[in-house]
């Protein structure tokens, strides 16, 4: 029997989700008015929320709910409030980013299903069995992987019983997802907080070669890959678009259903779709799919397309034929509008009616009638009704009833009309008789899922550091080695996403120094991930710093004590937990993004330790994609193994609202682009003593503004004296250091 394959459409909105369900969805995925990572999106309220669960069952349309943002610790109250109520929901799954809820769903809401986000940069095995070591079902890859990739980790998955989603089309991020804070540096609204302005459509100064919107992708589309990514083991499509309206949705849900309806018959799939056309796009892209990551992947016009592709179809983009195109897709779209609007108002997204009747004489038991439009039920008092006492019981209202019984209305269903007709007055039973029959009612109108008591959680205090803070240094050369010296603290060296020989350089340099502890990148993909394994294994470092959960997972295997780096975007107290109790981690950079006042609510776990980034250079996204071609020009039309190995070159992006960035291609690290100068951060150290067991100031050779007045050496000197008390020595760092930026700490996200 061939397999089942699920097309998962986006529900910005309820007229969205009705839309998709009758467009032929087999699952939505929609976000509250909190915790989801489409702020911009109209979303739901959780009022909506039961009501839109009953529609889609009806249609065995399941429902997944964002809860894909980075959580901070002010936040936590709500967000237990939240999963107390959605725990006793029908809910299909939840989408999940945060470590720290990773580690509640785990240990206190267990029927949850969870999916992991494409915010947690999944693209190595590692990562995949990470996940499922903190009971992930799903998880949504990486979107610039190729169909091999998908096959390989598609494998790995399975293997783990975990289903795989892979997007299919929609908006493509320059960034690695999870991995971008262009938006949270240049104006303070985070990607990883559902919020990201989109700066990477923004029009710089014409570049070199004759560019104005550098950072501009064309969108994704897998149309024609649907059948190979059947074939690559892909459990999920998913379509991108909860900011887009329903006419959106439904265009594209139905283009792909009939395509995997082709697939299901046995007939050839087509490679183009006419009606993905007629709604907003950027033009289609299958680069990442196709392993044919280039300059044809960008645009250089950042708002929709529509119009010029159908010009193009006319005859050619001319001044009359994109005026005709324009026409035409008014016209379709207004229909499309009024067909679909017609269907979806005929469906109701709103909870389904209950009716009470309420019966019984002093004598006889209590009988409590409950009809909804699908069923009706009986349910019975096991003891007799009596006459009214002064305690022990109460004359039966309706207001007593609605106040019972109002936990239906946290159903699927809601009470509509309470008949008090056939109950005679002045009889009672005893309240714990009415809260049986509400836990039976409970249960039918659930269909047996069963309850939940709501967790609050425990109020822990922190411990505290009671040495002084560490300073310890990252580097990525190794002359640099001689520049720890003289400091108490840990070297750091950098290593790279891809080795050109192997790693066997590497290897040796860790054999002669064994004081330093390989630093491992965020993005490790295929045989580089392979190779980064060899290290560890082969090297056996008694210590290891990684930004890449796949390292974390073979560090946890080999019983190498890990650190968790800044760009696992640890940003909560439960992260912590989670670190340490489920992924025997033994400490954590805390998220560059945090405030002042979000960090200094930071709860660490006894026993753990914690490290802040004090100086660096501000990372804004990293990419597989070239970002040199479309600024200074590149003889290559696409990205090879060599581009990653070999390449070192940099470029400015001028002119751009928020100012200018910096691309930084440095060998055997993927594309980067940083804030034009670096964070120089020497007030935490005074703003929350004792949390911090060491702070790191990072000298990796990355080209910025910000310049060394001193020698680097007489930098780590005064770092030193900083942290040893001597307060003048921060004074001077920040006139020797010039100039910095110290705004994601005083905005925070």
């Amino acid at each position: 029997m061939p397999r089942k394959i699920e097309l998962l459409a986006p529900g910005g909105s309820v007229d969205s989700i009705k839309a998709a369900i009758i467009a032929g969805a087999d699952a939505v995925y929609c976000g509250l008015d909190k915790f989801n990572a489409r702020n911009r999106a109209e979303n739901i309220v959780f009022a909506d929320l039961n009501g839109i669960l009953r529609l889609a069952h009806q249609y065995n349309c399941k429902v997944f709910l964002t809860l894909n943002i980075l959580i901070v610790d002010s936040e936590i109250p709500a967000l237990i409030r939240l999963l107390n109520k959605l725990v006793q929901t029908s809910i299909d799954g939840v989408i999940v980013q945060d470590l720290g809820l990773l580690y509640l769903l785990v240990e206190k809401y267990p029927s949850l299903v969870v999916h992991g986000s494409t915010q947690l940069t999944t693209h190595n095995e590692g990562q995949v069995r990470f996940l499922n070591l903190l009971a992930a079902t799903r998880v949504n890859l990486a979107r610039e992987l190729s169909l091999q990739e998908i096959g390989k980790l598609s494998r790995i998955c399975h293997e783990n019983n975990m289903a795989v989603e892979v997007f299919v089309h929609g908006s493509l991020c320059l960034s690695f997802s999870g991995l971008c804070y262009l938006s949270s540096v240049q104006s303070g609204n985070s990607g990883n907080r559902g919020r990201c302005s989109q700066p990477c459509r923004d029009q710089y100064a014409t570049t070199a070669v004759g560019v104005k919107f550098p950072l501009n992708l064309k969108d994704n589309s897998a149309y024609a890959e649907v059948g190979d990514l059947v074939k690559a083991g892909v459990d999920s499509l998913k379509i991108e678009g909860r900011i887009k309206k329903f006419h959106y949705v439904h265009t594209v849900v139905k283009a792909f259903r009939e395509q995997l309806q082709r697939l299901d018959c046995q007939r050839g799939l087509q490679s183009k779709s006419a009606a993905l056309y007629t709604v907003f796009n950027r033009d289609f892209t299958n680069g990442f799919l196709q392993a044919e990551i280039g300059k044809d992947m960008f645009i250089d016009y950042p708002r929709d397309y529509s119009a010029h592709h159908l010009a193009g179809v006319l005859g050619g983009i001319t001044a009359e034929n994109t005026k005709l195109a324009k026409r035409e897709l008014y016209a379709r779209k207004t229909a499309i509008i009024t067909e679909v609007g017609a269907k979806i108002d005929r469906l109701s997204a709103i909870r389904g009616p209950v009716d009470l009747s309420i019966s019984g004489r002093v004598g006889e038991v209590l009988r409590v009638v409950v009809k909804t439009p699908e069923s009706a039920w009986t349910f019975c008092s096991t003891t007799p009704l009596a006459l009214q006492k002064k305690s022990g019981g109460s004359c039966f209202g309706s207001g007593l009833f609605l106040e019972k019984f109002k936990a239906i209305n946290d159903t699927e269903y809601m009470i509509r009309h309470l008949d008090l007709k056939g109950l005679q007055g002045g009889a009672f039973v005893p309240f714990r008789e009415l809260s049986q029959i509400k836990d039976k009612i409970l249960n039918v109108l659930r269909d047996g899922q069963q309850a939940f008591a709501p967790f609050t959680p425990a109020h822990t205090r922190a411990e505290k550091v009671m040495v002084q803070p560490a300073l310890s240094l990252l580097i990525s050369s190794p002359q640099d080695i001689s520049l720890g010296d003289d400091i108490d603290g840990e070297i750091y060296f950098e290593l790279p996403s891809r080795f050109d020989d192997g790693g066997a350089k590497l290897r040796d340099l860790f054999t002669n120094n064994k004081k330093l502890i390989p630093w491992f990148p965020p993005v490790l993909i295929g045989d580089d991930y392979l190779q980064a394994l060899e290290l560890l294994r082969l090297g056996r470092p008694n210590r290891i710093v990684t930004n890449n959960t796949g390292i974390a997972y073979a560090a946890m295997e080999e019983k190498i004590p890990w650190v968790a780096g800044p760009y696992l975007n640890i940003t909560n107290s439960f992260s912590l937990l989670c670190l340490q109790e489920k992924l025997n981690c033994s400490g954590a950079f805390i998220a560059n993004e945090l405030s002042r006042q979000q960090v200094k609510k930071i709860r660490r776990p006894p026993g753990f330790k914690l490290y802040y980034s004090m100086y660096h250079p501000i990372v804004l996204m990293t990419s597989r994609q070239c970002l040199l071609s479309q600024v200074r020009g590149c003889a290559k039309d696409r990205v090879d193994a060599t581009c990653v190995e070999r390449c070192h070159r940099s470029a400015v992006i001028e002119g751009g609202p928020k100012g200018d960035v910096l691309i930084s291609k440095r060998r055997g690290q993927h594309h980067s682009l940083y804030h034009q100068v670096n964070s120089l951060n020497t007030a935490i150290v005074n703003d929350v003593p004792g949390l911090f067991s060491g702070f790191c100031i990072d000298l990796r050779h990355i080209e910025t503004e910000t310049k060394l007045i001193l020698g680097r050496a007489e930098i780590v000197r005064l770092f030193a004296e900083y942290l040893g008390g001597n307060l003048p020595a921060g004074d001077e760092l920040q006139e020797k250091i010039r100039p910095t930026t110290n705004i994601q700490y005083e905005r925070g996200i």
